[in-house]
């Protein structure tokens, strides 16, 4: 499965997402990121990534991670929503958001979406929406 119309289109309107990484001794580690979604990769560069910790994470072979991409349409009445994304990520050469250079391609592996409608949260509210997807590997072209 893949993701929802809905889903992309949240996607694409929220501008900056969480990645948590883990260090070789086991230290989990979350930083805020700008992120790309092409259809089926999430992409996450930066200026001159290759220095921040979540890259050295990835680049010694922890490549599980995970994003929260997430916004709070109101306080009052409480509405939240979200998309949190289980993936395996990997480090290569492509041209984004911040020009040519290394970034984390990260394949998503699972994923759940809270309440994208936007309704008011409430515990008993029925009407609030989750979803959970288990995403398949897509071939790579060419392979």
């Amino acid at each position: 499965m893949s993701f929802t119309d809905q889903e992309i289109a949240y996607l694409r309107s929220q501008p900056l997402a969480r990645i948590a990484t883990v260090a070789a001794g086991g230290q989990p580690d979350v930083v805020a990121v700008g992120y790309e979604f092409d259809g089926t990769h999430l992409y996450v560069g930066g200026l001159d990534p290759v220095k921040t910790r979540k890259f050295r994470n990835v680049r010694a072979g922890n490549t599980t991670v995970a994003l929260i991409i997430d916004d709070l349409l109101s306080t009052e009445p409480w509405t939240p929503r979200y998309l949190r994304i289980y993936g395996s990520a990997e480090l290569l050469e492509h041209e984004g958001q911040f020009g040519p250079g290394t970034y984390m391609r990260i394949t998503p592996t699972i994923s759940w979406s809270f309440n994208l409608e936007g309704r008011p949260f409430a515990h008993g509210n029925q009407e609030v929406n989750s979803r959970r997807t288990v995403h398949h590997a897509v071939a790579e072209q060419g392979a």
